[in-house]
């Protein structure tokens, strides 16, 4: 299965140059947030693709007008095609924000989430907006990744952890792919395609 992952930057290349043949070899996409929800319906009903998504801190917007035709995955296990993808937008909180939490509290919504995991058999793709802890964050406080998303890569080694939030341009530390154990991490920013 290709999935086009996305996230934090409308990317150009889809929507101000569109062109359904460079979706003709993807099978799924996933944002990761912080995107306009005019963009993922755009995406969505361009190319008739399913359309996963969880929010970053910027997407209150989204109260207002949800992505029209895509799918949710904030705080659920979702299976496509046998793939189980598990989804914990938001960043760590810097200020007062719907999808900003603590340590704690995303802990909090991991834990009611992890007896379903291990029922379901665990989870294939974990989606977020930030990164984990120490595995691609940065240093100041809203860029700082969340501890409990290197407790879910121990718990159940996903074989694929995608975020978005630390922008490819903050710097030539910021990486692409990385690995942790088991786990492949991708950050999404802008527009990234893998094979799973």
């Amino acid at each position: 299965m290709k999935i086009l992952t996305i996230s934090d930057v409308e990317s150009k290349y889809f929507w101000d140059f569109y062109d359904k043949t460079k979706f003709e070899d993807i099978d799924l996409i996933i944002s990761c947030g912080d995107l306009k929800a005019e963009y993922l319906t755009f995406l969505e009903t361009m190319t008739s693709l399913p359309l996963l998504y969880v929010h970053g801190n910027h997407d209150n917007r989204y109260e207002e007008k949800a992505p029209e035709g895509c799918v949710c995955i904030e705080d659920r296990i979702y299976e496509y095609k046998g793939v189980r993808f598990l989804g914990l937008g938001g960043s760590m909180r810097y200020k007062d924000g719907k999808y900003q939490y603590t340590e704690k509290e995303m802990e909090k919504r991991y834990n009611k989430l992890k007896l379903k995991l291990k029922l379901g058999g665990g989870v294939d793709v974990l989606v977020t907006h930030s990164p984990a802890a120490g595995h691609g964050d940065a240093d100041d406080l809203p860029h700082h990744g969340f501890k409990v998303f290197e407790k879910i890569m121990d718990d159940f080694e996903p074989k694929y952890f995608l975020h978005g939030h630390v922008h490819m341009n903050y710097g030539p530390a910021v990486q692409r792919e990385s690995r942790y154990k088991n786990t492949t991490i991708i950050n999404a920013y802008e527009k990234y395609v893998f094979e799973y």
